[in-house]
C-alpha cells in the first residue's frame, strides 16, 4: 500500500498535471498521453518487489483516484494496465524482460485489443482476427471495430484464430507495417479516450512478440485482473458524484432533502461494494467473485450519476458541468466490456 507521503505525490500530480485538462479533454477529444505516461516515470506502476495481486492492490487505488477526477483518463490507465497484466502473466520471458520496464516506468504505452475475444470466450461474437503459422511468427489479419489508448509507438493486445483448435495472444505495434487506424471520435463521451478502429493486413508478428501461442489457456489466467482494474473507474466515478451532491445540501432551502435516494444511501452501497472488492483483493482474485463486484459496481455508478443530476438540477444541464460528464462516463461504463448484459450472461452461467 501506498505511503501518505504517496498518496499526498498522487493528489498532487491529479491536481496539477489532470485536472486542468478535464475539460480539454470532454469537449476536445484530448488524449491525456502525459499524464499517463508521467504516471508511470513517478513510480505509480511499478510492480517492483510486489506479486502480480499486491501490485494490482496499489493500481486499483490509482485508477480509482484518477478516474474520480476524469473517468476517460482512468479509462485509458485501465487499457495500460490491461496491457501490463498480459506482459506481467506472459511465460515469454524475453518479451516481458523487453516490455515489462517500459510499461511500468512511463517509457511506453499499451492498450487491451481483447473487447472481442473477451465475448468471443463469453459465447457472443466470432474472433474478428486470423493468424497464419510462418517461419518465425504469425501473419494476423482481420479488423477490430474499436481498440482505445492507442497511437504511435504504442502496443497492444490481440488473439487471432490460427486454425479451428488454436487461438494465439500476440501483442501488436501501432507501427508495424500492415497495421492501420481510424481515429472514433462520434461517441457520447470519452472521446479523448484514444479510440480507433484498427485493420491488420497480413500482419508480421515475430516469436518474440507473441504472449501465448495457447491463449485459451493464457485468457483465464488474465481477465480477472482485465475486470479488476476496472472496478475502480466506477468507484471514482461515483465517489465523486457523492461528493457533487452533498454541495448541493443547503440549496433552495434543503429541497435536496426530499428527493428519494441521498447522498447517504449511495456512500453506504459505496462502502459494501468497495468491501466486497478489498475482500476480492485481499484473498486472492477470482473470476466469478470479481464479476460480482463488477456488476454491482455498474449499477452503483449508475444511481449515483443520476441521483447527482437531480441534486445539483439545472447547472447539471450546462456543457461543462461535470455532473454531466459523469452520467455520460458512467453510461460508457455501463457498456464496457464486459458489459452489463455481458455480466449478466457470464453470472447465470
Amino acid at each position: 500500500m501506498q505511503t501518505l507521503q504517496q498518496e499526498r505525490t498522487l493528489d498532487e500530480l491529479l491536481q496539477q498535471e489532470l485536472k486542468p485538462l478535464v475539460r480539454k479533454v470532454d469537449e476536445e477529444a484530448y488524449y491525456a498521453e502525459s499524464f499517463l505516461l508521467q504516471l508511470g516515470r513517478d513510480g505509480w506502476l511499478s510492480s517492483e518487489g510486489l506479486t502480480v495481486g499486491e501490485a494490482a492492490a496499489r493500481e486499483v487505488q490509482v485508477v480509482h483516484a484518477v478516474s474520480a477526477n476524469c473517468m476517460t483518463t482512468g479509462f485509458n490507465l485501465w487499457c495500460h494496465l490491461a496491457a501490463l497484466t498480459y506482459v506481467r502473466h506472459t511465460e515469454n520471458e524475453a518479451l516481458r524482460a523487453r516490455f515489462l520496464p517500459a510499461l511500468e516506468n512511463g517509457e511506453l504505452l499499451g492498450a487491451t485489443g481483447l473487447s472481442n475475444p473477451m465475448k468471443y470466450y463469453a459465447g457472443l461474437e466470432k474472433l474478428h482476427l486470423n493468424a497464419e503459422r510462418v517461419s518465425g511468427g504469425y501473419v494476423l489479419n482481420g479488423a477490430l471495430p474499436a481498440v482505445s489508448n492507442l497511437g504511435k509507438g504504442h502496443w497492444f493486445g490481440a488473439i487471432a484464430a490460427a486454425g479451428d483448435d488454436q487461438r494465439i495472444m500476440a501483442f501488436v505495434s501501432c507501427d508495424a507495417e500492415g497495421v492501420s487506424l481510424k481515429e472514433k471520435t462520434a461517441y457520447l463521451g470519452l472521446n479523448g479516450s484514444a479510440t480507433y478502429a484498427c485493420r491488420l493486413q497480413d500482419v508480421f508478428v515475430p516469436d518474440e512478440e507473441i504472449l501465448s501461442e495457447d491463449a485459451d489457456t493464457f485468457v483465464p489466467a488474465i481477465r480477472p485482473y482485465f475486470v479488476t482494474y476496472q472496478v475502480p473507474l466506477g468507484l471514482g466515478v461515483t465517489e465523486a458524484a457523492i461528493a457533487s451532491m452533498n454541495k448541493c445540501r443547503s440549496r433552495q432551502h434543503g429541497a435536496n432533502q426530499l428527493l428519494p435516494v441521498q447522498p447517504e444511501d449511495l456512500q453506504e452501497r459505496l462502502d459494501q461494494v468497495t468491501a466486497d472488492f478489498t475482500q476480492q483483493l485481499d484473498q486472492g482474485v477470482t473470476w466469478k467473485g470479481m464479476l460480482e463486484v463488477r456488476r454491482k459496481a455498474v449499477y452503483l455508478t449508475l444511481d449515483a450519476v443520476n441521483a447527482a443530476m437531480m441534486h445539483t438540477g439545472g447547472p447539471a444541464y450546462l456543457q461543462a458541468s461535470p455532473d454531466g460528464r459523469r452520467l455520460r462516463e458512467a453510461f460508457f461504463f455501463l457498456n464496457l466490456t464486459p458489459t452489463a448484459k455481458h455480466l449478466e450472461k457470464m453470472l447465470q452461467a
